[in-house]
């Protein structure tokens, strides 16, 4: 059927009856209609006379057609005849995941247990031989009826003539990216397949890690990620290279709802705000709240009876507590009047024990005149590109070192650094580290007037660097430079390498 015969009030093999239209694009049009018999609304594709694939499109789709996992679209209908070629399919109302991130990631867990069910769809669908090619975030959804629904297999690669000599490797590598995207709010792959979302951030002539790119990245779901679209940055991890792969990497993620829901209020249903978003539309969810906690006390109903026996037990019960707490009371406030009026006065013979206050020493924030990568063991350059990020204040931004095969930097030095010049002399109070989501390893705490190492003192060591580290000095140390200094690496997702998430000095006034 050519496309200015089909119209809004067509209807098709006397069942379904055209509404809306959706999108057009190359010949092909997506519908918004009605099964009439059924009554309820449906997708239908339609194609213009001359699309140059009809046939690979309806074959696509009555292979798809016979798959059975929920998670995908259901195909009801795929006809090629002359003039009257079109593929009818599930209406899926819902939030497109596009929509869920566009104001930032998700919940890392949550954007797991999504991406999870995608790619255990994706897994059965590769079992028939039946390849999706197009994941992005506009093809996942969450439904109104709070399932996930993956959209367009089979038919869409047709539709945008996208084709594969891997097409394990590309939808896995798609499955990567729709991680990437959760856990980032970014794409990483081209800017028209992101949805609007904006294009991942570069480094060292790839994409930049989650974990680089948003703070807070679980280091299991980083290595996922790489180990699907980065794997040069996983050397000493496998690769995944199918969807089942990827569904068993992501087996052991609980699969909560992806969106938080408010918390029920007592005998009152919440409503659902209602949005809508192009090409899937969108209804208020009509979500089941999880039933109450059970009590593990009694509750009087109205219209009930206690027990008869009980009301007296529990008369009885509360006197006995009431006498109780007015002799504690009572004994508490006269042992409080005797210490209030023996202070300071001594007994013959005894010293005073109470401590005489001093005041504490008041602090400021330094804010570092520079923030430098340190390796004098080395070549003297040690990630100084990112070493601003560790003093930002953002927990999204770090400082890293290089990556190393070992904790003991493979045997090519003794350690390495982060050096903090805070431009002039100060008398350091306290200082804070964040080491991320690092796990073993050692370093220690340099100050000094002079940026050499072995000029500055160590006045702490800290071991087992994970999350925030804190030094507090009995007595000011006076230095110019603050030296973060890794004496032996600590483990994390990308391998041995030392990270600083953020670092603040506190000196005295």
């Amino acid at each position: 059927m050519s496309s200015p015969t089909v119209e809004p009030g067509t209807k098709l093999a006397d069942r379904f009856r055209l509404e809306d239209r959706v999108h057009e694009a190359g010949g092909a049009t997506l519908w918004k209609a009605i099964d009439e018999v059924l009554a309820r609304p449906v997708a239908v594709h339609t194609f213009d006379a001359d699309f140059p694939r009809l046939n690979e499109v309806v074959t696509a789709a009555r292979v798809a057609s016979r798959l059975t996992d929920p998670r995908l679209t259901q195909v009801f209908d795929a006809t090629e005849d002359d003039g009257h070629s079109y593929v009818v399919s599930e209406w899926v109302s819902g939030e497109t995941f596009g929509d869920m991130i566009a104001g930032g990631p998700l919940d890392p867990e949550r954007a797991a247990a999504m991406v999870a069910e995608a790619a255990e769809a994706m897994a059965h669908a590769h079992e028939a031989n039946l390849a999706h090619l197009c994941l992005t975030p506009e093809q996942l959804v969450w439904t109104a009826g709070g399932t996930v629904k993956l959209l367009g297999l089979g038919v869409d690669a047709v539709l945008n003539d996208v084709t594969s000599d891997d097409p394990a490797r590309s939808d896995t590598e798609g499955l990567g990216r729709l991680l990437y995207a959760g856990l980032t709010g970014h794409w990483p792959g081209d800017e028209r397949d992101g949805g609007g979302l904006p294009v991942a951030p570069m480094g060292d002539g790839h994409f930049c890690t989650p974990r680089q790119v948003t703070a807070g990245v679980p280091g299991y779901l980083d290595a996922i990620v790489c180990r699907a679209i980065l794997p040069e940055t996983r050397r000493s991890l496998e690769p995944l290279t199918t969807p089942a792969d990827f569904a068993e990497a992501l087996a052991s993620v609980a699969r909560p709802s992806p969106m938080p829901m408010p918390a029920p209020m007592p005998m009152t249903p919440l409503p659902v705000a209602a949005s809508r978003s192009e090409g899937v539309e969108t209804e208020a969810p009509h979500r089941h709240a999880p039933p109450p906690q059970h009590q593990h006390r009694p509750q009087h109903h109205q219209g009930s009876r206690p027990a008869a026996g009980g009301g007296m037990l529990n008369k009885v019960a509360m006197t006995v507590v009431v006498l109780l707490v007015m002799v504690a009371v009572g004994l508490g406030a006269w042992t409080l009047g005797r210490s209030i009026g023996n202070a300071g006065t001594p007994s013959p013979g005894e010293r005073s024990t109470t401590p005489t206050p001093t005041a504490a020493a008041a602090t400021r924030e330094v804010e570092p005149s520079s923030v430098i990568g340190f390796d004098p063991l080395g070549d003297r350059e040690e990630g100084s590109r990112w070493a601003s990020g560790a003093t930002d204040g953002k927990e999204s931004t770090d400082w890293h070192s290089e990556t190393y095969d070992s904790a003991d930097f493979g045997r090519l030095k003794k350690g390495v650094g982060l050096l903090l010049d805070l431009g002039r002399s100060v008398p350091v109070k306290q200082v804070s580290v964040d080491f991320g989501d690092t796990s073993g390893g050692a370093a220690e705490l340099r100050i000094g007037d002079s940026a050499e190492l072995g000029s500055m003192s160590v006045v702490e060591k800290f071991s087992g660097l994970s999350g925030k580290k804190t030094f507090t000095a009995p007595a000011p140390k006076k230095g110019r430079y603050v030296l973060v200094w890794f004496t032996e690496m600590p483990s994390s997702a990308e391998g041995y390498r030392g990270q600083v998430v953020e670092a603040k000095v506190l000196a005295t006034k």
